[in-house]
């Protein structure tokens, strides 16, 4: 990058003026990615200090028959298929209960669109959790489902939220984005719920008190000016409503788990590469720098593995995702050894092992306690990179 252009988006950024569209696609455009984690660092510093966010929760779903066959997929069935799955509510809510033993605070719900399950399914699947775990957050559904529950209903989102809020609702999850331009979306998505619908369920969410998380998938056939764009639409929406309070960028996963039957889901996969931890960490500091109205930017640890979650950690992100036992959608995809499961000791440990301090928070990202951070007479312990 031109050192001209290097200081003119230090100052913009540093003085608090906001990236274009041309300045992102200049940011990934650079090959300094030390330059690009401290910029990026400091942004998160700036909003986030020294702490790391996380929470203790676990992955529910409750189904994977789908009608959807979307090409980046591993998770999704079709009725009748070997391994599809349908719990009945009893044994949801068992499951859940199952996971309570660790001062759990979160249930993270999203399930595949299944043709049959009648709508009431759904409301009643959530008051039946929130009533055996009441002091828990139930994180549940995409605007996918959302848009799914209105074609099988008959009723309009803004009817389903409502009834969904009284069943115990606290959020909805931020996935169905992927990538909304459609010169990408038209080759991965297989379902109807692209920008328009997307933001529409969002708006509402915002508007009836729910804050939400937001998601890009990356790292498959898009190129750098689609998460430009991607981001940018998201910016803008957080412009007008102010309700998402996260942006976590998930990374495309070959299928390499979930062949089990002898049939690769995933269609993607025989045309690309999945995103180097480089190019991951160049997406978390250009994205940290582009949503400068977004108070936190997430790593998922299952879909970016251990060490690079914790080297996103000093490239803009704020915020690890949670301590899950099973994740179906995608896990362990590239074989680099992720667990299947992170204890809140252990969350304490990689946090800290990256040189910043730990708070536990829940769904709203209200501090539900703070730890001490790093011990700095230990002359091994990491500190957070100066800025």
């Amino acid at each position: 990058m031109d050192v001209g252009l290097k200081r003119e988006l230090e100052e913009k950024v540093r003085s608090g003026e906001r990236l274009t569209r041309e300045d992102g696609i200049a940011l990934y455009e650079s090959d300094d990615l030390a330059w690009l984690g401290g910029l990026a660092h400091e942004v998160r510093t700036r909003l986030n200090g020294d702490v790391v966010h996380f929470n203790v929760n676990r992955h529910l779903n409750m189904t994977n028959v789908c009608t959807a066959s979307c090409a980046y997929c591993s998770f999704q069935r079709k009725p009748g298929e070997k391994d599809a799955y349908t719990m009945r509510i009893e044994e949801a809510v068992k499951l859940a209960e199952e996971m309570r033993s660790e001062n759990l605070t979160e249930l993270h719900i999203v399930n595949g669109l299944h043709p049959n399950l009648p709508w009431r399914y759904y409301p009643r699947s959530l008051r039946e959790l929130k009533a055996a775990l009441p002091e828990v957050s139930l994180k549940a559904f995409t605007a996918t489902e959302i848009h799914h529950f209105e074609t099988i209903s008959g009723l309009s989102a803004s009817e389903i939220l409502d009834e969904l809020i009284d069943a115990g609702l606290e959020s909805l999850t931020g996935g169905g984005a992927e990538i909304f331009d459609w010169e990408v979306r038209q080759h991965i998505v297989d379902h109807r719920t692209h920008w328009e619908d997307w933001s529409r369920i969002h708006r509402l969410a915002h508007e009836k008190g729910l804050k939400t998380p937001c998601t890009m998938l990356y790292g498959h056939i898009e190129e750098p000016r689609h998460r430009v764009d991607h981001v940018l639409r998201l910016r803008e929406l957080q412009n007008e409503t102010g309700g998402f309070q996260v942006f976590i960028p998930l990374r495309y996963q070959h299928d390499f788990v979930d062949m089990k039957d002898g049939k690769v889901r995933n269609r993607l996969q025989a045309r690309t590469q999945m995103a180097t931890g480089a190019e991951a960490l160049k997406t978390f500091a250009v994205s940290r720098l582009l949503f400068d109205n977004v108070p936190h930017v997430k790593v998922f640890w299952v879909m970016h593995g251990v060490q690079t979650a914790q080297l996103a950690l000093q490239h803009g992100a704020d915020d690890m995702d949670g301590s899950v036992v099973e994740y179906k959608i995608t896990h362990d995809a590239d074989n680099f050894g992720t667990p299947n499961k992170l204890t809140r000791e252990d969350l304490l440990d990689l946090i800290r092992d990256a040189g910043f301090r730990p708070v536990e928070r829940n769904t709203r990202y209200e501090i539900i306690r703070e730890y001490e951070g790093p011990d700095p007479a230990r002359r091994e312990s990491p500190q957070p990179m100066r800025v």
